[in-house]
């Protein structure tokens, strides 16, 4: 049994780290609102992107000069799973989700005889995915010198990803992040990104347009910005969904420690209680003795 100063010691501990799971919680309540704020004002900006470049490209899909992004390599034997994960912890399974989502797509794709490589956003789904496939790690993206994944290192990915495609080095990419519901409910998506997918439900427009430059050459311009959009989409999806993971998983932890310090308080006060108990009945042994 613990001694008594031992109990004392660790029901201190523990309210310590009830005071850190509890300013983790404020915090992240506050940066949700922010962040959900802003996953949720892309969302129409990227429908809207969407059904413009699926009404362009119902009038050049199947043509000789269709832009790569759109038309493809004709293959799909080369498959690039880009993860999006965050480079901070205590979000709860926020990470892991994301992560399991890929690699059960990856084994998926190896059991159809793919090949299947990695590329990296954010240092919480490295160690997984590496112990994993670690020989199938293309790129790993670095986030950790910015606060907060943004426009910029969307560009940055996009760039990188468009690079490895004119290369090359895969005919298919999926994208993985968590789509953000709510504090409670953070939802592992997968998109396939490039080739960029017709848009389900959006029809050609049937009205008499003219278009300068012709639909190559706007696609050609908007497809690398629609894959920016969808990339970026992603980053702060992210973000809300890992604030709000976080913070239902220090609320879990906070009202843990205040169980476990009530456990530990009454197993002191009965330690306490028997102690005091055996010291009146040594004292009282002893003046009978006398």
């Amino acid at each position: 049994m613990a001694s008594l100063k031992e109990l004392k010691g660790r029901i201190n501990s523990v309210k310590s780290t009830q005071k850190i799971t509890k300013a983790k919680q404020m915090v992240a309540a506050a940066k949700l609102r922010k962040a959900q704020a802003a996953a949720e004002a892309a969302r129409p900006y990227a429908e809207r992107l969407s059904a413009v470049m699926a009404s362009l490209a119902s009038k050049v899909i199947g043509r000789d000069g269709a832009p790569k992004l759109l038309a493809g390599t004709g293959k799909d034997q080369k498959h690039l799973l880009v993860v999006a994960n965050s480079d901070k912890g205590l979000a709860g399974a926020f990470n892991s989700n994301i992560v399991r989502a890929a690699l059960a797509r990856a084994s998926e794709l190896k059991a159809q005889g793919k090949s299947v490589e990695f590329y990296l956003v954010g240092r919480k789904g490295r160690a997984p995915i590496r112990r994993a496939y670690p020989d199938n790690i293309a790129q790993m993206f670095d986030t950790t010198e910015v606060r907060e994944p943004g426009y910029a290192e969307a560009e940055r990915i996009v760039e990188d990803l468009t690079a490895m495609y004119e290369a090359g080095r895969f005919d298919v990419a999926h994208l993985f992040f968590s789509t953000f519901k709510s504090a409670l409910a953070q939802i592992p998506t997968e998109q396939q990104i490039i080739p960029v997918p017709a848009v389900e439900g959006a029809e050609a427009s049937h009205a008499a347009v003219e278009y300068e430059p012709d639909e190559e050459e706007i696609l050609a311009e908007l497809l690398p910005r629609y894959l920016k959009t969808q990339i970026f989409g992603a980053l702060l999806e992210n973000q809300a969904s890992e604030q709000g993971a976080s913070m239902t998983a220090m609320d879990n932890a906070t009202r843990n420690a205040g169980e476990l310090i009530q456990k530990l308080t009454i197993q002191y006060n009965r330690s306490r209680q028997a102690a005091i108990t055996t010291e009146l009945i040594e004292i009282i042994a002893g003046a009978e003795a006398l």
